[in-house]
């Protein structure tokens, strides 16, 4: 007997929630993590942005900062709030929701940027667009490679569709690369972007179910 494929299963998990489907489905909002704090002005070589980025990953939110008031009403009607298990992710969702209880799930962590090693010492923004585009066309370095990426994407879609299917409003702070790979699986399951705010600190896109 074959298995089903990962595309498949994540597919039939929509399918099985769509049968159950609520009469009105919930809303699902994906939003962008704060600014975290980091040191993004000092120059660097390939290997020590790979360290730079590690510790960008362990980092929390800069202090001080103050969530949108739209995202946070958007938060107080949101029956399920899921973030990654990085750190600025559950920081923001946390100051989003002022106490309502976190759903942290590894399946909603960024996609890995691996940098090229290419000579020089550049700022870590260059270094992410450089790592970004690597990665994109094939560039894994022993980590999770796109197509392993964009399979994930799919089953954390199916997360978050599997419970707006059953009316209940779901907000997801996480990232913002990431978020995108998100985007084109809702769209193809029926769902359509009714707000777009772009890919800032603190920004989110808010998705509805299309009339059948």
């Amino acid at each position: 007997m074959s298995q089903a494929s990962p595309l498949e299963t994540n597919q039939a998990s929509v399918d099985a929630a769509d049968t159950g489907m609520a009469a009105k489905p919930g809303w699902i909002v994906m939003a962008r993590h704060g600014e975290p704090e980091g040191d993004r002005k000092v120059k660097i070589t390939w290997r020590e942005y790979i360290v730079w980025w590690q510790g960008y990953d362990a980092s929390g939110l800069f202090p001080g900062q103050t969530p949108p008031e739209a995202l946070c009403a958007l938060a107080r009607e949101a029956d399920i709030v899921f973030s990654s298990t990085l750190r600025r992710s559950i920081e923001t969702a946390q100051a989003a929701a002022h106490g309502k209880a976190i759903v942290s799930d590894p399946i909603f962590v960024e996609a890995p940027l691996p940098p090229p090693p290419l000579p020089g010492r550049f700022k870590p923004g260059r270094w992410g667009v450089y790592a970004r585009i690597a990665w994109w066309f094939g560039r894994a370095a022993g980590g999770e490679s796109r197509d392993q990426a964009e399979l994930r994407a799919q089953a954390a879609a199916a997360t978050l569709t599997a419970q707006a299917l059953r009316g209940r409003n779901v907000m997801l702070c996480a990232h913002g690369w990431f978020n995108r790979m998100m985007r084109p699986v809702l769209l193809g399951w029926g769902w359509r972007c009714v707000y777009d705010g772009g890919d800032g600190y603190w920004s989110y896109r808010m998705y509805e179910r299309r009339k059948r």
